[in-house]
């Protein structure tokens, strides 16, 4: 009952089984740092894992420093006795303290093992005594202790895995394929070799185009993790190569961050950042975070705890031994450790991001282009508290060409630039035609496009960079004139006040008002808007899953007052002037990416003035 109750994956027996045999090396090899009766060097240990698939076994051997009877008793037959845990304890003032680097802590760990088996068999000889014994047990009807002949010190536990039912496949665990794959996933750097004898179907020398069986013991773990190598030790393709193997990418990573930390949280931690983004990676079924390590044995998968939303593309683990695990080890307390290293994990990531954009440009805008968007909704989230972290990463497209920062683009600022100016659109293309760009151009300023539906909402929530604030340049309190052109204008709109008012009234609540303008350079109509709301959001806030068209930008609809169509506008009769203005709101709003109230009504007034 306990042991259903604090695992869900069965499949962690073999982890818990390889994690305590490589508990009870590290304590013999200690003992031999003291003790010269202790013959095993270090080379000498390993784990064996035999399958007999007739028997219905599976067989995990170590040469570690074994258990008394009364050890027997204590740590299996006790539930939660960890004598992993009491060892380390006892030696915590050794002077070689830090090599002890044992797994177990609850004592709970071996008892997984009847998830997967309805009989253990535990034949173990301490070291430096005559005598071994057997620990026997079912689980459910207690245990039996007897003494038994082995040769050396050290454990051998067999299981006897139990039969398949409807709804459990056991025999998986007796296939070879599955023991490999299961001793990578979660073992993969014990310290020591995990090894076993493995069956290939290679072709016959003797017989054309027939197979035979060849057996050959291999070692099944990689042993020392190639996070905890001196970067001087590690070349390119050595992080590529793993990479690739690790997380499944056909393709090398674009930017490797290894690093290890010390101090109030000691971890050791390997980031990628893909070149591209994974095939799921859009959709609701893709899953952050890092894999989380404990002294090299794999803990969690994806911690997505480490990663805050804005950095989920980011591949990577971490190793640290200081975390607080809860009883099964399939999940962390949620403590302050964690939260430390996730804090020093952001500053490293963004740390070598900037260095990228420093030393890297071309490096960093194809990072740019495939993840720059996950930044941007960073800014944005969590009413902008990453705001000062995240702004000098954004990068823009500019009416100068390429992409700029906002650092860049303000270091390019005459003196005499008040605000940061942008425009927004579907792409730099489409903005560059926009009526308002050519006034602003003309007054030698430089303006962002903004092409990604949620830049406007970041910098609405930046508010200002380096003192200056944004300006959208498609809004209509947005004017560039000198005090006299400001006086000429008022004047203009002053004397064709009642046919602006004339033209309003014909849209008919459409916009909140009517004016000339002298901000259109050479195009005689445009759409701005009043107010917090921009077109573009207007757009972008309808277009969400579950809007109902309610949210509506003020719009004003600007006349160029240089342009042609003003002159038609004052000279027209009633009947005119009603076509001419719904026909010049429709093409602002088709300027304006807008869709149209009545495509037919724009379609039959174009052909009737025909």
């Amino acid at each position: 009952m306990m042991i259903n109750s604090i695992y869900t994956h069965k499949e962690i027996f073999l982890r818990e089984l390889i994690s305590n045999a490589s508990d009870a090396i590290d304590k013999l090899y200690f003992k031999s740092l003291t003790d010269n009766a202790v013959k095993l060097a270090r080379d000498d240990f390993k784990i064996e894992i035999d399958l007999d698939k007739e028997s219905r076994t599976i067989t995990l051997t170590d040469n570690g420093i074994g258990m008394s009877a009364e050890e027997l008793e204590n740590n299996l037959g006790t539930i939660a006795k960890s004598g992993s845990l009491n060892f380390k304890n006892e030696n915590a003032d050794s002077e070689k303290a830090d090599d002890i680097s044992v797994i177990g802590q609850f004592g709970v760990g071996f008892y997984s093992s009847f998830m997967v088996a309805d009989r253990v068999e535990v034949v173990s000889k301490a070291f430096g005594e005559d005598t071994a014994h057997k620990w026997i047990s079912t689980g459910a009807d207690g245990y039996t202790i007897e003494e038994c002949e082995k040769d050396d010190a050290g454990t051998v536990i067999t299981l006897h895995i139990k039969e398949d039912t409807e709804n459990e496949d056991y025999s998986q665990y007796l296939e070879q394929y599955r023991i490999d794959e299961l001793v990578k996933k979660y073992s993969d750097y014990i310290r020591y070799p995990i090894v076993m004898e493995m069956s290939h179907q290679v072709p016959d020398p003797e017989k054309e185009g027939e197979y035979i069986t060849e057996l050959s013991v291999e070692t099944l773990n990689s042993m020392v993790p190639i996070w905890r190598k001196s970067k001087s030790e590690l070349k390119p393709e050595d992080y590529n190569e793993f990479y690739k193997n690790k997380f499944m990418d056909y393709n090398d990573p674009l930017a490797v961050i290894h690093t290890k930390t010390e101090g109030q949280a000691t971890f050791d931690a390997l980031m990628f950042i893909p070149e591209n983004p994974p095939y799921d990676f859009y959709s609701k079924e893709y899953e952050k975070g890092l894999q989380l390590y404990s002294n090299g044995v794999l803990i969690m998968d994806k911690c997505a705890d480490l990663l805050p939303d804005y950095f989920s593309f980011v591949k990577g683990l971490v190793d640290s031994a200081d975390l607080s695990l809860n009883i099964s080890r399939e999940m962390l307390q949620h403590d302050h450790q964690l939260k430390i290293i996730a804090k020093a994990i952001d500053k490293k990531i963004k740390s070598e991001l900037t260095k990228m954009l420093k030393n890297d440009r071309e490096k960093y805008e194809k990072f740019f282009k495939t993840f720059g968007l996950q930044l941007k909704y960073g800014v944005y989230a969590n009413y902008g508290m990453e705001k000062d972290g995240l702004k000098d990463l954004l990068l823009f497209e500019s009416s100068n060409g390429g992409y700029t920062t906002l650092k860049e683009y303000v270091d390019r600022m005459a003196d005499s630039q008040e605000s940061i100016y942008y425009a927004c659109g579907e792409n730099a293309e489409r903005i560059a035609l926009l009526p308002q760009i050519d006034a602003v151009k003309e007054k030698g300023y430089e303006i962002l496009y903004f092409t990604d539906e949620v830049d406007e909402f970041a910098i609405q929530m930046l508010m200002e960079y380096e003192g200056k604030h944004f300006a959208n340049i498609c809004k209509d309190d947005l004017d560039l004139s000198t005090e006299a052109e400001k006086e000429a204008m008022t004047k203009k709109n002053e004397d064709a006040k009642d046919l602006l008012e004339k033209m309003k009234n014909i849209l008919d609540g459409k916009v909140t008002a009517v004016k000339l303008s002298n901000k259109l350079g050479s195009h005689p109509v445009s759409l701005t808007a009043e107010g917090y709301v921009s077109l573009e959001m207007e757009k972008v806030l309808n277009s969400m899953p579950g809007a109902n068209q309610g949210v509506k930008a003020q719009l004003v609809l600007e006349i160029n007052s240089d342009h042609p169509v003003a002159e038609k506008l004052a000279a027209a009769d009633d009947e005119s002037l009603e076509k001419y203005t719904k026909l010049l709101y429709s093409s602002a709003r088709l300027i304006a990416g807008l869709d149209l109230d009545n495509p037919t009504e724009f379609s039959d007034t174009i052909a009737d003035l025909m």
